[in-house]
């Protein structure tokens, strides 16, 4: 192995801007979630590709929520919110959550009323209720650190993924 001095690019080399930042992660797989709460009227929730694992012990993950969506005034005031692993053969459900101004909690949607009041998917992989700890601003969004109260892994089926700007299923 070799080393290299100076950059390498393939022509393409671009200054830091949203639309950067929008083609780099376009190339990253992400696993989808569905982010819910209670709201004043009525629950709220929206698709999330940012869910991550943030530690053991305790039992942390966090998520990125824009401060201009629909959902944020109720996650910015929740004492407590869902999260839902999505299966491949939801990508209906993961388009209607991303959609602006969708009924995202009428029919087709099936849910129920969960632990603390949270607003829990049914046919879901996995799914968690999360009492929310932290707040962190993040330019035009936030980042949400949430402890796990308590939930379930045990839903059948294989992860739906976000890549290149779709949904898509894990190749074998």
């Amino acid at each position: 192995m070799t080393a290299t001095t100076g950059l390498t690019t393939s022509g393409t080399l671009q200054l830091a801007s949203p639309d950067l930042l929008r083609s780099v992660f376009r190339r990253h797989a992400a696993g989808v979630a569905v982010i819910t709460a209670r709201g004043e009227t009525g629950p709220v929730g929206f698709t999330a590709t940012s869910l991550a694992s943030v530690s053991a012990e305790p039992p942390l993950l966090s998520f990125g929520v824009g401060t201009g969506g629909s959902s944020w005034s109720a996650i910015a005031g929740a004492g407590h919110i869902g999260v839902h692993i999505l299966g491949e053969h939801q990508e209906e459900l993961a388009a209607t959550f991303a959609r602006r101004g969708a009924d995202r909690f009428g029919a087709p949607t099936s849910w129920r009323e969960g632990p603390e009041g949270v607003p829990v998917l049914d046919d879901v992989l996995a799914w968690l209720v999360c009492r929310v700890v932290a707040r962190v601003p993040a330019g035009d969004h936030r980042i949400v650190l949430a402890e796990v109260v308590l939930g379930d892994p045990a839903g059948a089926g294989r992860p739906l993924l976000y890549h290149q700007g779709r949904f898509n299923a894990l190749r074998d």
